[in-house]
């Protein structure tokens, strides 16, 4: 029996199959011919974003590299829920590096395919932002510095879920996790801590620094495929939110993930060399109250009585984010 490809009549720019536009402006998941990097048989929570970040930025990256591509993975939620021994759901050549030294053991992947004369052959490596931000963040700066050709690929889910949802150098400010206060007269994360990766990324002027969240998979596929373009360290920051470690409905991920680009708590931009090149700007701007309600781990903000200057606080954060980066403005 001859095979006979299955048609699918999505129309619109929203919809994940696009096949009724030019071939040039549908998604790589509107291609059957995809990889399916990260296959079936995960087990990842319902509702998992970081599942789905993976799955459309590596396919996108396989798709821009002619499926020429090498992936060092650091330990957390993403590899135990792909890989439980002995099985994986990766299709792709892939390496299970320690916590910490993801950017490591990519940079000398990268090192190795330079001198077997593979120059065709690209890397990424990929982690949450425990071992971004906190575990792996010399290992991340070193690549930095050295301008190692690798693309890091951060899924922050703002907190240590594979290990019990403690807290990170990513977790929000008043959010709670099993190592914050839970009772008192602060509860949840402190103000004025943590660090910001994108901003460290930029700081050190290296090629090509972007945003992205799992609301805007289209964008994330553009920016991964953008971030191929260049030789030398490239890093994307990928929110990406958490059901069970965030306490909301796994139904709720992707208006999560929109409502905090639309109240300006999480910008979404891309940087060149050092410089904001290009930003997403809110299309309606929301308080960061309906960002922060449907989550469990903001509910001592508003109940029994709603803590209005904590809220205050992290609108104030918020504000200062579409000021730096022009959230507002109209398009030029």
């Amino acid at each position: 029996m001859s095979f006979q490809p299955v048609k699918f009549y999505q129309t619109g720019t929203f919809t994940v199959g696009n096949r009724l536009l030019a071939p040039e402006d549908r998604s790589v998941q509107a291609n059957m011919r995809r990889t399916n990097s990260l296959n079936s048989g995960h087990r990842a929570c319902q509702g998992c974003g970081e599942a789905l970040g993976a799955r459309y930025a590596i396919d996108a990256a396989m798709h821009a590299t002619n499926n020429r591509l090498i992936a060092a993975n650091a330990t957390g939620c993403l590899e135990v829920f792909s890989t439980p021994y002995p099985e994986t759901s990766w299709q792709i050549p892939w390496i299970h590096s320690l916590f910490g030294n993801a950017a490591a053991v990519a940079t000398g992947i990268a090192a190795a395919m330079k001198v077997k004369g593979k120059s065709d052959v690209r890397v990424i490596a990929q982690g949450g932002d425990g071992g971004t931000s906190d575990i792996g963040f010399g290992c991340l700066s070193g690549m930095f510095e050295r301008n190692d050709d690798v693309l890091y690929l951060c899924y922050d889910n703002e907190a240590y879920m594979n290990t019990g949802v403690q807290r990170s150098s990513a977790t929000p400010p008043a959010a709670r996790t099993a190592t914050t206060p839970a009772v008192g007269d602060a509860p949840g994360n402190v103000f004025g801590q943590g660090k910001n990766l994108p901003a460290i990324a930029i700081a050190h002027g290296i090629p090509y620094v972007a945003t992205a969240t799992v609301s805007e998979l289209r964008d994330l596929e553009a920016k991964v495929r953008r971030a191929m373009e260049f030789r030398g360290a490239r890093y994307i920051h990928i929110f990406v939110p958490c059901p069970l470690g965030w306490g909301h409905e796994s139904s709720d991920t992707i208006r999560i993930a929109r409502l905090v680009k639309e109240t300006g708590l999480f910008p979404v931009f891309e940087a060149e060399h050092g410089e904001v090149v290009s930003v997403s700007r809110i299309r309606r701007r929301a308080p960061v109250e309906e960002y922060l309600k449907p989550q469990r781990r903001f509910a001592h903000l508003f109940n029994p009585a709603p803590r209005v200057e904590v809220i205050a606080a992290i609108q104030a954060i918020a504000d200062r984010n579409i000021r730096k980066y022009g959230l507002l403005e109209a398009a030029s």
